[in-house]
């Protein structure tokens, strides 16, 4: 996983935290957007990116726009000194699959980051944006058209799962499938629903017609 600090201490507590996964992690670190993008344009072998907003040159969020348009299958989590709701709202609309405050502590960094890496959304409980809520049970939804997004069955049951906030192996376990259909599922559900990631397709949910009425 890539840590984006300009702070060398920051990232080395980070890192540090981090080590707490296990061996089978790797942590590399990025002062800035630009080394990071280097680091990926080389080749490195990244499974997450952390990424604080404050950076010198190009600041996190453009970075994260960026990764999202390189790699939509490349989850970030924002972690900044910036954790208002507005800005936390803000980071999980351009497609963070997660956000983490600097005053939180080292356990929830690594929730954090167990998370993601399992498929699901993280952001603070105090911080939670709407769109963002895991574990809410929703009810079937289905199209307000005759096409809606375009979604076979299968993918429109991924979905539905997706709205409850259930991780890629939660939901593979669910429908009996291999965690690898179900990130293809997403992986064409986000295409069709022209967004980049899960919290983009919860709120471009909301916003859609798609009914809520188990109809």
């Amino acid at each position: 996983m890539l840590i984006v600090e300009d702070h060398a201490l920051v990232r080395e507590g980070m890192a540090q935290t981090l080590s707490r996964l296990g061996a089978d992690w790797c942590v590399i670190e990025a002062p800035d957007a630009a080394h990071a993008l280097a680091l990926l344009d080389d080749g490195a072998d990244i499974d997450l990116v952390l990424t604080d907003i404050m950076l010198p040159g190009m600041n996190g969020l453009s970075l994260l726009a960026t990764l999202r348009e390189r790699d939509p299958s490349l989850p970030v989590i924002v972690v900044s000194a910036l954790s208002d709701k507005a800005t936390v709202a803000r980071a999980m609309r351009q497609g963070a699959s997660g956000f983490v405050s600097k005053g939180d502590s080292g356990d929830q960094l690594v929730l954090a980051v167990r998370t993601v890496l399992d498929g699901g959304l993280y952001t603070p409980p105090d911080r939670r944006v709407p769109a963002a809520r895991a574990g809410r049970a929703t009810p079937p939804i289905r199209p307000a058209g005759a096409d809606g997004f375009g979604l076979t069955q299968a993918q429109t049951r991924v979905l539905q799962m997706l709205a409850e906030g259930r991780t890629n192996r939660e939901i593979a376990e669910s429908l009996g499938l291999a965690e690898g259909t179900v990130k293809v599922h997403l992986t064409r559900i986000f295409r069709a629903m022209k967004v980049t990631s899960r919290a983009q397709a919860l709120i471009a949910l909301a916003q859609s017609g798609f009914r809520k009425d188990g109809g």
